[in-house]
């Protein structure tokens, strides 16, 4: 599949800029901005193309159902119910423990529509987890996808998700005005 994902990159104009951090074998891996269902089979390449095997999501339980669910469980998805309480950061943080090496991939936004803030649900999973955050950006404007450095959660939430506002603002999605440039404070 790696030489299909390849070829549809390449037949689509997407590279890769720079390299990811392979040095890193646990990490939340947050992909933005988020603001079309495009997204998801970028980023499926883009896992096959760079090997990911150990990448992970969460998604809606609603994908999972059905005659398709398989597929999503095939790529390494884990359902979660969004609109019930089930102590979702410590059962994400729990798969930590359970491998070796784990990407657990999400989008800070949650939704490919704007949003008013991030979702602070990755950021905990990763300070429970005692993980790095890695984030990607997906820009379409030049249809490259990147990798920032590592960094883990501080006691400074506000000043961790304006490092996170800042790297993401520049960035162009699909849908370049559903990105998140809004979010970041003036001066920042």
């Amino acid at each position: 599949m790696r030489l299909i994902w390849s070829l549809f990159l390449r037949l689509m104009g997407w590279s890769l800029k720079g390299a990811f951090p392979y040095h890193i074998k646990k990490c939340v891996l947050i992909v933005g901005p988020h603001t079309s269902s495009w997204d998801f089979v970028i980023g499926i390449a883009f896992r096959s193309k760079l090997r990911f095997t150990h990448a992970k999501f969460l998604g809606k339980a609603e994908l999972f159902k059905g005659p398709f669910g398989f597929i999503f469980r095939k790529l390494g998805g884990f359902p979660v119910e969004r609109f019930e309480q089930h102590n979702m950061v410590a059962q994400a943080a729990a798969l930590f423990e359970n491998h070796n090496t784990f990407l657990l991939v999400l989008s800070p936004e949650g939704t490919r529509k704007k949003v008013g803030r991030l979702r602070t649900g990755f950021y905990h999973i990763a300070k429970k987890a005692g993980v790095p955050i890695v984030m990607a950006g997906m820009d379409y404007a030049n249809k490259q996808v990147f990798f920032s450095d590592p960094f883990y959660p501080t006691d400074n939430e506000a000043a961790d998700f304006q490092k996170i506002y800042q790297y993401y603002a520049p960035i162009k999605g699909k849908i370049p005005g559903q990105g998140m440039a809004h979010l970041l404070l003036p001066n920042s």
